[in-house]
């Protein structure tokens, strides 16, 4: 069985940060900061995939995962520099690795698949647009019965 399923996600692509490090009783623990946005990105990615997945099974096999991440460009750019660069490759931050891991996170918290080890194929772009996008499409792959 084959599914697809695609939706977009309103707003800046957000990159996961490393975990900081703090001692309490001479013991190391690690935490990302509560205020940090990748909190409010991924609980975006939570939101658009609950919208349109409507009764979704969990994925047990193989996914195909297709990101296509639109960073807006600055409002400081004149127009002409907006026109030569609209939908051109965006070479920036954030790193595209660190996008794609809080990607990766929301899902496996809205029970996309059972765990992000099962994405067997990954397509990722950044480009720039007139306003920030993540369009997100996951494929449960043929192997998966």
């Amino acid at each position: 069985m084959s599914t697809e399923l695609y939706f977009d996600v309103l707003g800046e692509p957000i990159g996961q940060p490393r975990h900081r490090v703090s001692t309490i009783g001479g013991r190391a623990r690690t935490y990302l900061p509560k205020s940090h946005p990748v909190h409010a990105y991924k609980g975006a990615i939570r939101a658009a995939f609950m919208a349109a997945a409507g009764k979704w099974e969990t994925i047990t096999g193989p996914v195909h995962l297709a990101v296509y991440l639109q960073f807006e460009m600055p409002k400081s750019w004149s127009r002409k520099k907006r026109e030569e660069l609209i939908e051109q490759k965006h070479t920036g931050k954030p790193d595209l690795d660190n996008v794609l891991k809080a990607v990766c996170d929301a899902l496996t918290d809205c029970g996309v698949w059972q765990d992000d080890r099962q994405v067997a194929s990954i397509f990722i772009a950044k480009r720039w647009s007139e306003r920030g996008n993540t369009t997100i499409r996951i494929e449960r792959t043929e192997e998966d019965t």
